[in-house]
């Protein structure tokens, strides 16, 4: 009996892995299914059902009976692309779909991150399952194993326009999955070698490619779709951390929560809006910091503005969109990491094949675009956030910069701290730009006039992930400091942990503890400049959000609400 991956709950063991498996062919995969696989280790099994299994035979025949009598099929029987038009023998039919290997041996740049190219070789495996390539079944099986070893290819990060797919990429795969030269290398768990090298210590051989079958792995859109599909799992982490970090500084801020109120976003009733209102409800809900008005009440704040600036109270307006982004993002990806996008498709039913155009990776370049937007708005927002936490005229009572001991008149508090943050904001709004319209019309002989930019889109969006990281850090460094502050003002104290609501005091503590300062009521986190430096406080946050660790699953209910829509 196979087991879902849907049905099977991940286990992390103490080496870090986590136990369970994916069955490729019976299921839709998820990107949570593409994450376990790629960063986590977890085992990937073909189906073994006989409907399954006939198809991928049915495919592969077409093509060897389509070669015998001399059909014309596109790459089978034909050049590539542009000389399409030169017939090729069925002698040759199997030395083209080598050479296609070696031409497309043009990758450049730095390599791609191992998780990234098994993200890949494990949506290559999804497709190619569906038996509509006309690949051979110990083909898919050598990626399997590949994946299931710990050998990952070496995948240059430059090299693809997104228009037959990921060519030159997926060539670097398929050279190294097959053995074809030694100049093919990978990473088998932590050390670096040829494929050759990698395929004798599994007491494997090199396999000859057959006619259709380099088309086959190298045409479709699997390594901008796996980097994509991790990308959108990171937005979702990123967008939980900053509704924890939000639901912090409104703590910091004295602010209200009446401005989530059902009532109010029922009129707007937009489904990002509803979650965001609804999420900042549960996280403030117990909090002694902020002001609990959902009864309708409106304290009087003196002269104080009688209602929260916008940054607070819009917050659901403004998170609204940003939630629908990502989760129709989400949506798109899942429908393209199970979809076949090579060309051309054999409709083993019909004895037919059809060409077609599945691997253009347009839903990736406009998704991984609009992606990188949204993280912008969202680093804008928790940046104007921190701009009112610092300035003494609107954060209602706080120390100027968040200043700790305020008796040690050389204290500058978190300027520093700030500046580093308004240097990585920018960029993450800058990135937000699009590049998927920013296509060559000319290439390769004019055959390739549009294209989708996916695989560089998708690029940008992990660049743009791991500055946010950074951000992300320096965001939760002032929200911690600023509820401790807000404590003391209230309780005459800094054990902030006393007054914080339930639901934020996980994040709270996650961050304590990642930098080794745990609570306590003498002091603040940060106290006098020269205690800490701040630079290993960022990287130490940022590593762990990275990797998911403590701080993001102090986020666990709110990333699982995204996570099962």
């Amino acid at each position: 009996m196979t087991i879902s991956v849907s049905s099977l709950p991940f286990v992390r063991s103490a080496s870090g892995i986590v136990s369970g498996n994916v069955v490729i062919g019976e299921k839709r995969l998820t990107i949570d299914d593409v994450a376990n696989v790629a960063r986590h280790r977890v085992q990937v099994h073909l189906s073994q059902k006989e409907e399954v299994q006939a198809r991928v035979r049915a495919s592969r025949e077409y093509i060897d009976n389509a070669v015998k009598n001399g059909k014309p099929i596109y790459g089978v029987t034909t050049g590539f692309g542009g000389m399409a038009n030169q017939a090729i023998a069925p002698e040759e039919a199997a030395e083209l779909q080598s050479n296609l290997i070696w031409f497309l041996k043009a990758g450049a740049g730095k390599r791609l991150p191992d998780a990234d190219v098994r993200a890949a070789m494990l949506l290559r495996v999804n497709a190619l399952m569906q038996g509509a390539s006309g690949i051979r079944p110990e083909l898919i099986e050598r990626l399997t194993t590949f994946l299931n070893a710990g050998v990952t290819p070496h995948v240059c990060e430059f090299g693809s326009i997104g228009a037959s797919g990921d060519l030159v990429p997926l060539a670097h795969i398929t050279g190294a999955a097959i053995g074809l030269d030694e100049s093919f290398t990978v990473d088998y768990n932590g050390r670096e070698m040829s494929a050759l090298q990698a395929l004798e210590m599994l007491e494997l051989e090199p396999i000859d490619l057959l006619a259709k079958e380099g088309l086959a792995m190298t045409n479709g859109t699997s390594v901008m779709t796996g980097i994509a599909s991790l990308c959108v799992r990171d937005a979702k982490v990123l967008l939980s951390l900053g509704m924890g970090a939000h639901a912090l500084m409104i703590q910091g801020l004295g602010g209200t929560n009446q401005s989530f109120h059902p009532f109010i976003h029922q009129l707007k009733p937009h489904f990002g809006q509803r979650w965001s209102a609804q999420k900042m409800v549960e996280l403030l809900e117990g909090s002694e910091l902020s002001r609990d008005e959902l009864d309708g009440t409106h304290d009087n704040r003196g002269r104080e503005l009688i209602q929260d600036r916008y940054s607070l109270r819009c917050l659901p307006q403004y998170i609204g969109p940003i939630a629908d982004g990502i989760l129709d993002v989400a949506q798109q990806m899942e429908v393209e990491l199970n979809s076949v996008t090579d060309n051309p498709l054999i409709d083993v039913e019909k004895d037919n094949s059809y060409h077609c155009g599945n691997f253009l990776g347009q839903y990736v370049g406009v998704g991984m675009d609009r992606i990188r937007h949204l993280l912008g708005l969202l680093a804008k927002h928790l940046d104007v956030q921190i701009a009112l936490l610092v300035a003494p005229e609107f954060s209602g009572g706080l120390t100027p910069s968040l200043v700790g001991n305020t008796e040690r008149k050389v204290n500058m508090g978190l300027k520093g701290l700030q500046i580093a943050g308004n240097s990585l904001m920018p960029l993450l709004t800058f990135y937000g730009n699009s590049i998927a319209d920013r296509y060559p019309t000319h290439a390769e002989q004019f055959n390739q006039n549009v294209n989708s930019q996916g695989f560089a889109s998708a690029n940008l969006a992990r660049t743009a992930i791991e500055i946010f990281h950074q951000y992300m850090a320096i965001s939760l460094m002032f929200a911690v400091q600023a509820v401790d502050l807000r404590t003391h003002l209230i309780a005459g104290h800094y054990n902030s942990p006393e007054l914080l609501s339930p639901a934020t005091l996980p994040l709270y503590n996650a961050v304590r503890e990642t930098i080794g300062k745990p609570a306590c009521g003498d002091r603040p986190y940060i106290w006098n400049d020269c205690d800490q430096a701040l630079n290993e406080h960022i990287a130490l946050i940022a590593a762990d959000i990275a990797t998911e660790g403590k701080i993001v699953k102090a986020m666990k209910d709110t990333l699982s609400s995204l996570s099962g829509i």
